[in-house]
């Protein structure tokens, strides 16, 4: 299962954000269930970043979402948002 999260930073929590992230990555990618981890930047709007994972399955997605590892982490985000989070699940069908 491939999951996509958009997330829009404000512009003076941009760096703590990247910082964050940067210190969280490894803990998250070693999450049981977790098989990739990516975080993206837009390209033209340099305050919505977009995190790219794969999990083996739901169940392990959603046992990393109620895990103190994610409470901990939204909790210091969490604030830094200028919109909601927005989230997207997905299989793969095709790739060329």
């Amino acid at each position: 299962m491939i999951r996509i999260v958009k997330l829009s930073i404000k512009n003076e929590y941009v760096d703590s954000f990247k910082d964050f992230f940067e210190s969280r990555k490894i803990a998250i990618r070693n999450f049981e269930g977790c098989t990739h981890l990516e975080l993206w930047q837009d390209h033209t709007n340099p305050t919505v970043f977009y995190t790219y994972s794969h999990w083996d399955d739901q169940l392990n997605l959603d046992e990393y979402r109620i895990s103190e590892l994610f409470k901990s982490t939204w909790s210091v985000v969490k604030p830094w948002f200028e919109h909601k989070a927005e989230a997207f699940s997905a299989h793969k069908l095709l790739q060329v």
